[in-house]
């Protein structure tokens, strides 16, 4: 199963391109890609062709990083459908380090999802939608 690295960063112009160009020249593909900032910091989460070069790479820039399994979920395409999911995992103590929209298809949208206890998160992420 693919990684998911949240990778905190100075929220400043340039960023994002020295991140990316030491993934490419490494030749590593970003597969999905988010992130945001306030203030003096920010965060990018993403997945990549391969994660074990991505680790030894923001190790060696010395980046802060957690990573975990990309967890696949879909949930309703409708007011409340992450409101439900996120509570579920609060309610059963799992904490979402981060999380990438994959796509919508339908009444559906699809969303990977990085948590500090993926072994509680599983049963959550996995039972169908309509039982959520």
């Amino acid at each position: 199963m693919a990684r998911q690295f949240v990778v905190q960063v100075n929220n400043e112009p340039g960023s994002l391109a020295l991140l990316a160009e030491a993934i490419a020249a490494r030749g590593v593909d970003l597969r999905a890609i988010g992130g945001g900032g306030i203030g003096d910091s920010g965060h990018m989460i993403f997945t990549t062709s391969d994660d074990d070069t991505t680790r030894e790479i923001l190790t060696e820039r010395g980046y802060a990083f957690a990573e975990g399994e990309s967890l696949l979920v879909e949930v309703d395409d409708r007011p409340g459908g992450m409101a439900r999911i996120a509570r579920e995992l609060s309610d059963a103590g799992v904490n979402i380090q981060g999380h990438l929209f994959i796509g919508r298809w339908g009444d559906r949208a699809s969303f990977a999802f990085v948590v500090d206890d993926p072994e509680k998160a599983r049963p959550i992420l996995e039972r169908p939608a309509e039982r959520r």
